[in-house]
């Protein structure tokens, strides 16, 4: 149930940020959600593989070209799902860091309610 939540809540956030950043287009809710599902998957099997083959250069930029790793899979995503489209790596490096941030803040807010109680 957990992850299905993360899922929807994930879906919201891109739906929203669609809306509000000019490069970044949505058709639809439901796109938004298929959006979410392909990011979770490429986040599961393909990012620690680009972080393993990258750890180098991580390393040598102090960590900051993981921002460029999610750019990557986010730009992966939005290829693979239709309706759900990208202008430009800028544009997904924005996306992809306020998408980031948003839901990390949501969620450790939802934990931290939970252990609250």
């Amino acid at each position: 149930m957990k992850f299905i939540i993360r899922l929807l809540v994930t879906a919201a956030v891109a739906f929203i940020l669609a809306q509000i950043l000019p490069g970044v287009h949505v058709d639809t809710y439901t796109t938004a959600i298929w959006f979410a599902v392909v990011l979770g998957l490429l986040n599961v099997f393909l990012r620690p593989f680009l972080i393993i083959f990258t750890l180098p250069l991580t390393l040598l930029t102090f960590g900051l070209f993981l921002f460029i790793i999610n750019t990557i899979t986010v730009l992966l995503a939005s290829d693979w799902v239709r309706g759900f489209k990208i202008d430009s790596f800028g544009w997904g490096l924005l996306f992809s860091l306020m998408l980031t941030f948003i839901t990390s803040a949501l969620f450790r807010e939802e934990e931290r309610q939970q252990k609250d109680q």
